[in-house]
């Protein structure tokens, strides 16, 4: 039975667009066969397609110095009906940010801490100016994390 690693990640702009298509990319990276890979936007991702995933990446912007309005709301529907349910989740974020990153990855961290779920990977924090090497780096996350659910490592 293939594993399902779920890409929930908010993209308003072509950067971040590339970004998610990105991850996208490197988990159905064609070595990787024994995973499906399932992407969504926060504001379509509810806690049933939460229970059926085996891991999960998380994709944000950095908005005030907090996450996408979108990831939040993501959170606020999903908290409580998966609070004793997927315990251990493998997961991972990317942070598109144009500061620091440091209160959305807190923020973020909070939670998944709240959810009792797993970090595989220190969260990835793109800082500053959009360079093209952000797309290299969440195209290698996406496909660590697809590489170790399908190795079950993860």
């Amino acid at each position: 039975m293939n594993k399902r690693l779920l890409i929930v990640a908010h993209a308003p702009s072509p950067n971040t667009l590339a970004l998610r298509e990105a991850a996208e990319r490197g988990a159905r990276h064609p070595e990787v066969a024994g995973v499906e890979v399932i992407v969504k936007a926060p504001l379509d991702t509810g806690p049933e397609d939460v229970s059926d995933c085996d891991a999960i990446l998380l994709g944000t912007t950095e908005n005030l110095g907090y996450m996408s309005g979108a990831l939040k709301d993501f959170f606020d529907r999903c908290y409580y009906p998966l609070l004793e349910e997927k315990q251990g989740l493998p997961c991972a974020l990317y942070i598109r940010a144009g500061q620091d990153g440091t209160g959305t990855r807190r923020a973020v961290e909070s939670i998944v801490t709240g959810l009792r779920w797993r970090w595989v990977q220190e969260p990835l924090t793109l800082r500053g100016e959009w360079q093209e090497a952000f797309v290299e780096q969440v195209e290698e996350l996406g496909l660590y994390l697809a590489a170790g659910l399908e190795a079950g490592i993860l």
